[in-house]
């Protein structure tokens, strides 16, 4: 199952292999600073993608035809970049994981839910504006000593 993405190093450009599961976070091989964690799971996927995860984790719950979810996932990937190193975005197509969804009550899309340690901390229904999502990501994901 091992899939990676390849990331391309905010600060120094060099491209990065970046697992879907790992412990720890993903850093630059070059410069080591914390790479944007993207990741799409599967239901079969989803327990060592999130809830094994060491980064609280934000979990997309979307669908290719949702017009609101296309328009919040361009901001849901830049925060991850702004938040590397402290955050985990995993994408789940609601139309082909049908587990996940019901595990979180999924009744419209997109939702949104972070997990720590894979437990619920909140959850968010619907598009937000991109600095609203900030605001609400930065209130609610769990502050860790370094």
């Amino acid at each position: 199952m091992q899939k990676s993405t390849k990331i391309a190093c905010s600060n120094c450009g060099a491209k990065n292999r970046v697992p879907a599961v790992a412990n720890g976070m993903p850093r630059c091989g070059k410069c080591s600073t914390p790479l944007r964690w993207v990741v799409d799971a599967t239901d079969d996927e989803f327990h060592a993608v999130v809830d094994e995860s060491s980064l609280p984790v934000l979990v997309d719950v979307w669908a290719p035809w949702c017009g609101p979810c296309r328009m919040v996932s361009p901001a849901l990937e830049k925060l991850a970049g702004e938040l590397a190193g402290k955050l985990k975005l995993v994408k789940v197509n609601a139309d082909d994981n049908p587990e996940v969804s019901r595990r979180f009550g999924v009744q419209s899309i997109p939702t949104l839910v972070i997990l720590d340690g894979g437990q619920v901390v909140d959850k968010q229904i619907g598009a937000l504006p991109e600095h609203q999502l900030r605001s609400w990501l930065e209130s609610k994901l769990p502050t860790r000593a370094s």
